[in-house]
């Protein structure tokens, strides 16, 4: 697994061009907002095709400037990377439509959730696929996006993908049998992180704190303690440690998570949105 430094990538970007959207939904927008608020590309050169007016009223506000075409064949031509950004169930119908009009040169990123490359390649006709799970917190640009490519994209296209993504978190490159566990734990975890900032904001509640307060705490602690792990680069055992002391309050707290299996069944749920997945990119 590679990370590179987001700053080189931006650095080195090279043209890209016109950029086509195949969906215009949560993360379509992390992702145009993103790009353009690196300077990386301008709104004028996105084109996004989206059924949903909330969707294309959602990205007018937040990216103005951004173009729309009245379907997905009208919005990819001429596009150097077109992203396909549907929901799964819509995928196999989006990418036939649109595949035909792509440019011979072109390159389509997917972000569509389970489906394998070969799979999008057989659907649009074309070889050059980049296939990345990006995550939710790309929306205030600290989400991480994990992908992998097929043998024909160029290094220079999957260089530049790479960069783009840089813009809105982190980015690393893996096998792709590893993009469904990818899925599971990245893709599905800020489901899995709101659940304990709620639930620890409930204790808070129940503990005698007003909610805002602890809604407050709650939310500021689970992001301190992510940038205390990512800086020290502590293994996340070591920081719980130094944390409970003997008779203390922590451990009592631990004592009781332990008891109720909640790391047990954190590991069970990146584990089934895992196989979940899977079983999405088999029903295409």
């Amino acid at each position: 697994m590679t990370r590179t430094p987001e700053h080189e990538m931006k650095a080195a970007l090279s043209p890209i061009g016109a950029i086509a959207m195949v969906g215009g939904g949560q993360m379509a927008l992390a992702l145009a907002e993103g790009f353009c608020r690196a300077g990386l590309l301008a709104p004028s050169s996105i084109t996004v095709h989206d059924p949903v007016a909330a969707a294309r009223e959602r990205l007018s506000a937040r990216v103005p400037g951004v173009k729309f075409a009245p379907s997905s064949a009208d919005a990819v031509k001429g596009a150097s990377v077109v992203f396909l950004a549907v929901k799964p169930q819509h995928a196999p119908l989006a990418a036939r439509e649109c595949g035909p009009s792509i440019a011979a040169d072109a390159t389509v990123v997917s972000i569509v959730a389970g489906v394998p490359i070969a799979t999008l390649s057989a659907w649009l006709g074309i070889p050059r696929i980049i296939r990345v799970m990006p995550n939710t917190p790309c929306l205030v640009g600290q989400g991480v996006s994990v992908w992998c490519r097929s043998a024909e994209v160029t290094a220079k296209a999957a260089h530049d993908t790479a960069s783009l993504l840089a813009a809105v978190g982190a980015v690393h490159e893996v096998d792709e049998h590893l993009l469904d566990a990818v899925t599971g734990l990245s893709g599905s975890g800020p489901g899995f992180v709101a659940l304990l900032i709620e639930a620890l904001a409930d204790g808070g509640v129940k503990a005698g704190l007003p909610r805002a307060l602890a809604s407050a705490l709650a939310t500021q602690t689970v992001a301190g303690t992510a940038a205390l792990v990512e800086e020290t680069g502590e293994h996340p055992a070591v920081i719980k440690d130094r944390v409970a002391s003997p008779g203390g309050t922590t451990i009592a707290g631990l004592a009781v998570l332990e008891q109720r299996a909640v790391r047990a069944a954190l590991i069970d749920a990146v584990v089934a949105a895992a196989d979940r997945a899977r079983e999405l990119g088999r029903q295409g």
